[in-house]
């Protein structure tokens, strides 16, 4: 070996000296999902350091969630507290119940045999392992979902798969449902084919950040049920009703760098009453009937996405107070594209996408695309 050769060895040999040690300050910082971080790096040393370069990945004790969970004190979830990993149904019902879990990390497929009841906690995380998936087949009214939050504060929901038997109008449930909450972050998630819908907020929750989630449906709707929409592939609903006057005030949400995929039909989200913003997103359902529809008291500022090859980007329903739209990608679409009014403006600031960059961002990261309970900055 020359002195070149030499030279050139120790220097390869520094950086990846750097590069660990940078790293086990992280795993020493976050305590959740150490051991996904540490096999990455074992496997892909340079794709993570790759991904730590671009994606800024904090650790969790300085985690700062975007959007409206950044508000009302913030939202951390269950932190750097231990966490109790999960495999089978009846672990995961027992660690969701157990006030005394604050962190829950859920390995495999996990088929839903009741549908979870998570209610009056505070400062709880669930996350999923890589490829974290849970499962029902139920598409009856009253056995249908997955999960349903009520009454919790402070919550963080990562990196899991959410995956119903298809559309289904029996009024029956969503995979998951916020109920009366505060201070909720779903990050990088996926919810697919729900019965009545993906993912619903309702019933005054609020601070709430939706962040590189991904929503659509795989399975063919079943049509005939006693709702009577033989299409109910109707993605997220949120306020439940004209007539739930308490949710006025509430309801604040940001969905920034999600995707509304194949298959969604309608609700892409459909608002009742709530300051919604809709940042960065990206819509390309090419069964779409209308995307974002602003209901009674609907405030909705939707700013930088990109519409495509979508009917009725934005659906002006009766009694909304504002739509903003700016700065949005419009590509062969039909129906409304304007807004009306003049929408609020967010009390937050957040990282924004040109409209150029966000298909290629949001395909690319948006649903449980991470490997654990990881932490990156948008």
């Amino acid at each position: 070996m020359n002195q070149q050769q030499i030279i050139t060895t120790m220097k390869t040999k520094t950086k990846a000296v750097i590069l660990t040690a940078a790293l086990s300050s992280i795993f020493a910082l976050t305590g959740c999902g150490q051991e996904d971080l540490k096999s990455d790096l074992a496997n892909n040393p340079n794709e993570i350091k790759n991904e730590m370069s671009v994606n800024a990945i904090v650790p969790l004790a300085n985690c700062v969630a975007p959007g409206w969970a950044s508000q009302n004190g913030g939202t951390t979830g269950g932190g750097t507290a231990a966490e109790t990993t999960v495999s089978t149904y009846a672990q995961l019902k027992s660690a969701i119940e157990n006030t005394a879990v604050k962190v829950i990390k859920v390995t495999g497929t996990i088929t839903i045999t009741a549908r979870l009841s998570f209610q009056d906690q505070s400062g709880k995380t669930i996350y999923g392992a890589s490829g974290a998936k849970l499962v029902s087949t139920n598409q009856t009214k009253d056995g249908s979902g997955i999960i349903n939050i009520k009454r919790c504060n402070n919550i963080i929901i990562r990196n899991l798969i959410f995956e119903g038997p298809g559309a289904y109008d029996t009024d029956g449930w969503d995979n998951a449902i916020l109920d009366d909450c505060r201070n909720v972050w779903i990050d990088h998630c996926e919810f697919r084919d729900g019965v009545d819908g993906n993912f619903d907020i309702k019933n005054k929750s609020d601070f709430v950040t939706v962040s590189y989630t991904k929503f659509h449906y795989l399975k063919a709707p079943k049509p005939g049920g006693s709702g009577g929409t033989d299409d109910h592939r109707f993605s997220n609903l949120i306020g439940s009703s004209d007539g739930a006057t308490a949710d006025a005030g509430k309801l604040n949400v940001t969905f920034v760098r999600c995707w509304w995929g194949p298959g969604c039909r309608e609700r892409m989200p459909r608002v009742r009453y709530g300051k919604i913003h809709i940042l960065n997103s990206y819509f390309n359902s090419s069964v779409s009937n209308k995307c974002i529809a602003a209901g009674v008291q609907a405030n909705i500022l939707v700013e930088r996405n990109v519409f495509e090859n979508v009917k009725e980007p934005i659906n002006l329903m009766t009694g909304y107070t504002a739509v903003t739209q700016t700065g949005n990608s419009f590509v062969n679409v039909t129906g409304n594209t304007s807004g009306s009014g003049n929408a609020f403006t967010p009390p937050y600031s957040v990282n924004k996408l040109n409209a150029s960059d966000v298909k290629s961002d949001v395909t690319a990261k948006a649903g449980a695309t991470l490997s654990g309970n990881i932490c990156d900055t948008l």
